[in-house]
This record gives structure tokens, C-alpha cells and sequence, in this order.
């Protein structure tokens, strides 16, 4: 399945070639360039800018907006994760435009770029050497890897951004000669594990790969030039590391960040592992039937693979049809698996990308090194508390599933350049329309946390210039107003929204008292109740503070309300584990009530 364009001579002739090829280069990668930045805002635009949560599309914006303000991980900032994505993130409220709505366009553009580069691994082809179809699959795969996830900051996305980016600059490095890739790739990879822990793994693949590769060993242990590169090199994966180490230290944190990074609930991917091992029979249902009809597939084809020179024309015809059903059954698990996280879908494009690595191995006997690196890192993006499966991987898996079977094929003689390229652009033209209407479909449905698209009537940009753009449903809307109203009426140095509402400190600039952002249960860690309570006495003692209570839960709010107009100051807040009942109780400021929210606030002296 040739689906890109074959490479730009390199030879200059009496016309001028070798003048004319740079000029073609650029024009290529400028068209590459256009038609990721269109997709990043389209998808915003048309998908990421509709629905709002209050909880989780916040987070990720609120640690920045601590940090960029000079507040310490783990000294000042309680987190069960490493806070590299709080780091990355402070782009977020450089560049120009609404906050909110430009942070969706990155976290967009993060993913394109990571299915870009996984899709350079696994071909070995350069972005300026793809056609049409290769174009269109790799369109389609980003949209598949969106699914039903809100387009927001996330550190899941951070982590396999900077796993697939890394990885693809690390190995231009290497393969090329050039210290500059390889050491930008290594920075990149060692930074992976500072979003999340469970890219842990990330920045041992890239030393093994950095000392296994042939252009490394050359020379090795021989001349002090190659020490001196291998120096530099670890420098480089290390460099994270030793910035973020650093911070901490001088602030006298570590034995904190120790407490936090190991206090919380562990994730071992024990449920994507054990897909059917429980039962059996689901192996039967869908979207788990597909995996045992991709599997015969990739058995035939391995077997057409092996006897390749016996099965001559016959079995390389065969064999494509084979890569046909292959298709057909990733396609069908995407459509039995409805974008829902619950049906395991994005568990079984993993187990089905498994089944290829093996066929592409037996078929071609070469080790599959990138299919592999694809294959770690949807069990990595798997490791999680809230969304334990690699739904935010599904189009990358798919892909690297059909390239894998497709490189697995028997040689053809190939079809004419003009029908090649007539059936690479279809291709991926019908790929990138199915994939964006099933996902606008879906968002359309119903947003993440939100309501159908029909409802989602109000733009929170009249609330906050931060906000601009975003569409949400009025109950939600409500709730929002109601918070500036607060903060508007009862002004403070200091103001809190708890406990479901981080989006509030980087949308209306407030700096938040409290050591967490969001104090839901798995993120209380440590001696996070301890220091709650602390902050608590130091603000009866200091003054100045606003600390809002709400009385709506999450889940109201996701079915659009009600939310009331007005509450009493003794009403009933909402409360996980007994912290913000805790803190209300301790803080001897007025009571103040405004919209659902109650509130304890002592005014500026």
C-alpha cells in the first residue's frame, strides 16, 4: 500500500534541478505546515470550543498560572504527578488570544504533531516525501486519537507529545550524524516522565536506544571524543531533570515531591492486560470479536509472508485481502467501540497493533523497533486513574496497525503513478471525512461533561475575556457568572472555589491560598488534609481572603442544572471527604452568600 509520494531527486541535471529541489522542499513543508495549523483550529473551532467542565478543563491551566507566578511543585503546590506540564504550559498565557480557547488549539496541534511523528517512525518516511494518502490516513488518525476527549491541556497528551516528538528527533539524529537532533529528541524524552509517571519508562527506552545504536557504539570507549559526545548526550536527557530537581531542591521540597509522587493509588494497566481474561466470552461481544478475527487475518498473511516465493502472484493477491479484512475489522472495532471509554475500544486497537508487530515480525523477519515503540506507548497513556485505556492513542494504534500489515505484504508489480496517486488521495480524503464527521458527530452528541451541541447556547466570553468563544449550556454558565459575580463583590488578595473549580484561578486571575487546585480525593496525598487545614489558620490570621463554597455538584452541572439563583448562608456544600466542611468550620471570616455559592470572607484592612 504505497500512500506516499516518492522521494525528490537528489541528482542536479543541465535544468537546473538541484536549484529547483529547495524551492519544492520548502513549498512541500509549508503545505504540511498549513494543513496541520488549519486542522488544530478546525477541530477547536468546530469540536474543542464546545462544552465546558469546570473540573478537570482547568487543571492543567491552573498549575501553570501557579508556577508562572513563582509558586514551587510540591513546596507550594501538593501534586501526585511531577508538574512538568505546569512548565509547558506557560506558553498557554504568552501567546496572543482567549486562554482558554488557544490552549485548546495547542493541546490539538500536540496531538498532530505526536501522530505525525509516530507515523514517520513506524514508515521511515520524511513528512516532506508523503503524498496524499499517507497525508489523509495520518489527518484521520489525529481526529481518531481526539475521539470524545475534550480538547483541553492535559498531561496525558504532554506525555505523548514529547514521547513521540522526542523519539522522531532523536532517531534523525542518530541516523543522520546531527547532535543537534539527537540532543533536542534526548531533552525531549527525559522530560516525559515529568508530566506524568507513567511515561517513566520513556527516558530509559531513549538511553538504550542512545547506547545501542550503531552510530554510537562506533568508536566506543575508545577515544575521549566519544565521552565527551556520550556526556553532553546524557546532559541533555538529564537536563529536566536537573531544572526541575533544582527548583525543588533550593526550595527545600524533595522529601515533600517523595511523599507526593509515591502517596498515591498506584496504576499497573491490569484491565487493559486482562481484557478478556475474566471472561472469556467477551471475546465474542463487541467490540473485544474483533480481535480474534484480526488475529486469523494476521495468521494467514504472516503464513502468505513466510511462503511468499511458493504462493507467488496468487498469495500476494491473497494477501491484500487479507490487509483488506484487517482493515475492515479496525475499522469496525472503532464503530463498535462508539468512542466510549466504558465499551474498551481503544483496548482492543492495542491489542489488535500486538497482533500486527507479530505478523510484520514473521512475514518480514525484521524486529518491528518503531510498531514496538508505539505498541509501549499506548500501555504508558493506559495508566491512568480516570481513563485507565489508551483512548487518547486509538488513531495512532490504528494506523500502526495497517501500516505494520501493509509493509507485511508480498511484492506487486505497482499500478501506474496516475491511478497510485487517484486511489492514495480517495483514500485518504474518505478517511478524513469519515473520522471528522464520526468525531464532530459524537461531540455533537453530547460534549464532554456537557450537553448536545443544541443546547450549548452561551458563550462564556461574556463572563471573562479569558473565555472567549467557549459554548457551554446555562446552567453551566450560570454557575460561572455566578463566580465572578462573587469575586467582583467581595474582593480579596487571596480567593479559593472550592472544590471543583480550577478553571477559576487562571480565568479570572486569582491566586488560590490553598496548596491544591483540585482536592478530589486520589489527588489528596501525603500531608495534603494537614496543610489545608494550616492554610486555613493562616488566613484567620492574615486576613484578606475570599474562600468560596459550592453547593452544585459536577454531575448537575453536566445535566445543565438547576442551579439556584440564591442559597442560605447555612445550606448544605458540596464535599468529598470531609475537607471542605473542615475549612468552613475553621475559617472565622463572615459568611457571604452570592448565586450557589457560600463563602467566608475577610476584607482587605
Amino acid at each position: 500500500m504505497d500512500v506516499a509520494s516518492p522521494p525528490l531527486s537528489t541528482g542536479p541535471d543541465a535544468t537546473g534541478t538541484s536549484a529547483v529541489r529547495p524551492s519544492r522542499t520548502v513549498l512541500r513543508l509549508s503545505l504540511h505546515a498549513a494543513w496541520i495549523l488549519a486542522l488544530a483550529i478546525l477541530t477547536e473551532l468546530r469540536v474543542g470550543r464546545f462544552g465546558f467542565h469546570p473540573s478537570d478543563q482547568g487543571f492543567i491551566l491552573a498549575q501553570a498560572w501557579r508556577v508562572l507566578h513563582g509558586e514551587v511543585p510540591h513546596s507550594d503546590i501538593i501534586s501526585a504527578r511531577p508538574l512538568g506540564s505546569a512548565y509547558l504550559h506557560i506558553v498557554d498565557f504568552v501567546l496572543p488570544g482567549p486562554l482558554f480557547f488557544v490552549s485548546s488549539v495547542l493541546s490539538m496541534l500536540e496531538i498532530i504533531l505526536a501522530t505525525i511523528a509516530f507515523t514517520v517512525l513506524v514508515t521511515r518516511r520524511r513528512v516532506r516525501d508523503w503524498g496524499p494518502g499517507l497525508t489523509g490516513l495520518t489527518a484521520a488518525a489525529s481526529l481518531l486519537n481526539l475521539n470524545a476527549f475534550p480538547l483541553m491541556a492535559w498531561h496525558t497528551i504532554d506525555g505523548i507529545f514529547l514521547t513521540a516528538c522526542g523519539a522522531w528527533a532523536l532517531d534523525r539524529g542518530l541516523r543522520e550524524g546531527k547532535a543537534w537532533p539527537r540532543r533536542l529528541g534526548l531533552v525531549l524524552l527525559g522530560t516525559a516522565v515529568f508530566v506524568k509517571q507513567s511515561f517513566a519508562p520513556v527516558p530509559l527506552i531513549a538511553l538504550f536506544w542512545l547506547l545501542l545504536h550503531p552510530s554510537t557504539r562506533d568508536g566506543a570507549f575508545r577515544t575521549g571524543r566519544w565521552w565527551a559526545r556520550l556526556a553532553w548526550d546524557l546532559l541533555a536527557l538529564g537536563a529536566f531533570l536537573i531544572l526541575y530537581l533544582g527548583i525543588v531542591l533550593v526550595d527545600g521540597g524533595l522529601g515533600a515531591m517523595a511523599e507526593q509522587l509515591t502517596g498515591g493509588v498506584p496504576a499497573y494497566g491490569e484491565r487493559l492486560l486482562g481484557l478478556w481474561l475474566e471472561n472469556p466470552e467477551t471475546l465474542t461481544r463487541p467490540p473485544v470479536r474483533g480481535l480474534p478475527l484480526f488475529a486469523i487475518a494476521g495468521v494467514l498473511l504472516a503464513l502468505l509472508g513466510i511462503f511468499r516465493d511458493r504462493a507467488g502472484t496468487a498469495g500476494a493477491i491473497a494477501a491484500r485481502l487479507l490487509l483488506l479484512a484487517g482493515v475492515a475489522v479496525v475499522v469496525g472495532t472503532v464503530v463498535d467501540g462508539h468512542f466510549t471509554g466504558a465499551s474498551r475500544w481503544a483496548d482492543v486497537l492495542w491489542w489488535i497493533l500486538g497482533v500486527a508487530l507479530l505478523v510484520n515480525w514473521a512475514a518480514t523477519r525484521r524486529f518491528p523497533r518503531m510498531g514496538a515503540l508505539v505498541f509501549a506507548t499506548g500501555f504508558m497513556t493506559s495508566l491512568s486513574w480516570g481513563n485507565d485505556t489508551p483512548t487518547l492513542f486509538t488513531g495512532t494504534l490504528a494506523l500502526t496497525a495497517i501500516l505494520l500489515l501493509a509493509d507485511a505484504l508480498p511484492p506487486l508489480p505497482a499500478p501506474s503513478r496516475r491511478i497510485g496517486l487517484a486511489g492514495a488521495t480517495a483514500m485518504g480524503l474518505v478517511a478524513v471525512l469519515a473520522s471528522g464527521w464520526a468525531v464532530v458527530a459524537h461531540h455533537d452528541e453530547a460534549a464532554y461533561l456537557d450537553m448536545a451541541h443544541e443546547k450549548l447556547t452561551e458563550d462564556l466570553g461574556t463572563v471573562t475575556p479569558s473565555m472567549r468563544g467557549i459554548r457551554t449550556n446555562p446552567g453551566t454558565f450560570a454557575y460561572i457568572a455566578q463566580i465572578q459575580d462573587c469575586v467582583t463583590r467581595f474582593p480579596a488578595a487571596r480567593t479559593a472555589v472550592l472544590p471543583d473549580n480550577p478553571f477559576a484561578y487562571p480565568a479570572f486571575g486569582l491566586r488560590n491560598p490553598f496548596p491544591l487546585e483540585w482536592p478530589l480525593p486520589l489527588e489528596i496525598v501525603a500531608d495534603a488534609p494537614q496543610r489545608m487545614l494550616a492554610t486555613a489558620d493562616e488566613l484567620n490570621r492574615d486576613g484578606d481572603y475570599l474562600v468560596l463554597f459550592q453547593t452544585v455538584s459536577m454531575p448537575t452541572l453536566t445535566k445543565g442544572g438547576p442551579v439556584p439563583a440564591e442559597v442560605a448562608g447555612d445550606a448544605p456544600i458540596f464535599d468529598y471527604l470531609g475537607m471542605e466542611n473542615a475549612l468552613r468550620t475553621r475559617l472565622t471570616g463572615q459568611t457571604v452568600t452570592c448565586g450557589s455559592f457560600i463563602g467566608k470572607w475577610v476584607p482587605r484592612p
